[in-house]
């Protein structure tokens, strides 16, 4: 029994492992939000593509000397756009569109930092090092988290009708252009709050993973954002708190984890289907 509770105690004891479980409840939170909305509305290659594509924005961010997150967030929203428009102005559609962009993007990134000295450590950059946050970190990317979670449950219902019907909320007089780009301008805010966390190449699956769990567990969208937020929760601190423990690489062992609960939520959903059938 003592040592379940050290188990617990012992993380908790260490100012850096304090911020990084805080940082984890609050990418929990804002990712398993966002997530739901991702797989109603079919997004989840965009999610990819400007996850990878905030990659040359970091970079020239650093040669500007101005805040990274600025031009992660101007990067993330330019492929979304650029997207948007490509897929409007040409015969491309839009899921080729994405992956030429994001791809793109991604490369010029890598390329780079590969030609500019920095502090800034790649693993970092694409795995993320929750561990090592600092209070400031905490403090800017928990804000942007905390306030994109905020607007996203406050206008959730309008959100969740322009996912999943989006000529509905239309007819029913929704700004379904506002809609769209401030979903768009959230997911680039939600990708550059867990940069810290989870890194450019994780966050994809904390953006997806939530969703799924909770759109095979429940049959109503705010039953789906709270087995999205509990499985979200229960990964990132579980992950966080065995990485201490086990001393092994913080951001993967979470999505592992996610990925462990999708597929049991998976054998859960089909054996209930079976025993309908």
């Amino acid at each position: 029994m003592d040592s379940f509770i050290a188990f617990f105690t012992e993380p908790l004891a260490q100012a850096f492992m304090q911020r990084a479980l805080l940082m984890s409840l609050l990418i929990a939170m804002v990712c398993s939000i966002f997530s739901c909305f991702l797989i109603l509305k079919g997004w989840s290659l965009m999610g990819d593509a400007v996850s990878h594509a905030i990659l040359p924005g970091l970079a020239l961010a650093f040669v500007a000397g101005i805040p990274l997150m600025v031009g992660a967030f101007v990067a993330g929203i330019s492929c979304a756009f650029l997207t948007g428009y490509v897929k409007e102005n040409s015969r491309i559609k839009e899921d080729a569109a994405m992956g030429i962009i994001f791809s793109g993007m991604f490369a010029v990134g890598l390329v780079l930092l590969s030609r500019i000295e920095t502090d800034v450590h790649l693993m970092h950059v694409l795995f993320g090092n929750v561990l090592g946050v600092s209070m400031e970190d905490l403090l800017t990317s928990g804000s942007i988290a905390f306030l994109c979670a905020f607007i996203m449950f406050i206008k959730r219902r309008d959100l969740m009708l322009f996912c999943f019907d989006p000529a509905h909320a239309r007819v029913i007089g929704l700004p379904v252009k506002l809609l769209h780009f401030g979903l768009l301008i959230l997911l680039a805010l939600t990708i550059v709050s867990a940069l810290q966390s989870v890194g450019i190449i994780l966050v994809i699956a904390m953006l997806i993973a939530p969703g799924a769990i909770g759109f095979l567990l429940s049959r109503t969208f705010d039953g789906m954002l709270l087995v999205a937020f509990c499985a979200s929760l229960f990964s990132c601190i579980s992950g966080t708190l065995l990485s201490y423990h086990f001393d092994v690489a913080t951001a993967p062992l979470i999505v592992v984890i996610q990925a462990a609960i999708f597929l049991l939520a998976l054998f859960a959903g089909r054996e209930k289907h079976d025993q309908k059938a």
